[in-house]
């Protein structure tokens, strides 16, 4: 089965599917699920000398403002493939706008029945402060090496605002 059959999740907003591209603590590399093909491309050797604090990837079926599914960062125990898929709920949102303009990340946990380690966390007042301060400063210093590319962090809102992103841009995707 491609990856571009994964449904965006069980229930929206809150019982969701993330399509792994990055593992945790990886190497500076940015890979991107080709969505007709399903393969695993390397998009960049990323500039600064960073790793992915969390396993990042996206939502199908969904249409973000940047013309890219929705972004969604999952901290596991350990760092997942890329090419995965977990079923997660959402807990917060991580607003910037860059270069190309209003640039939201997703923070979801994995769904109960993968880890019971997360059941708690169910807003992002509840993700610990260290390591919602690492997804910051991952973001907002990534790209300070690459000519012409900038990221300004707006700021972190809950888990109402995530549900609303992902309803949002299921149905801009859906037109």
């Amino acid at each position: 089965m491609g990856l571009e059959k994964v449904p965006a999740g069980k229930e929206l907003p809150d019982d969701i599917y993330v399509v792994i591209e990055i593992p945790a603590n990886a190497d500076p590399i940015k890979y991107e699920v080709d969505k007709e093909s399903g393969a695993v491309f390397v998009d960049r050797f990323m500039a600064t000398a960073m790793f992915y604090p969390a396993n990042y990837g996206y939502i199908n079926n969904t249409l973000s403002l940047d013309g890219d599914p929705v972004d969604v960062l999952v901290p596991t125990p350990y760092p997942l493939l890329p090419g995965s898929v977990i079923r997660c709920r959402p807990v917060g949102v991580l607003k910037m706008t860059d270069e190309a303009g209003s640039d939201a990340k997703l923070i979801a946990v994995p769904h109960s029945k993968l880890s019971k380690e997360y059941e708690h966390i169910k807003d992002i007042n509840d993700v610990p402060a260290l390591l919602k301060a690492q997804i910051q400063h991952f973001f907002e210093n990534y790209k300070a090496l690459e000519a012409g590319k900038w990221v300004k962090v707006d700021g972190w809102e809950g888990v109402e605002a995530a549900r609303e992103e992902i309803k949002t841009s299921f149905e801009r995707a859906q037109k």
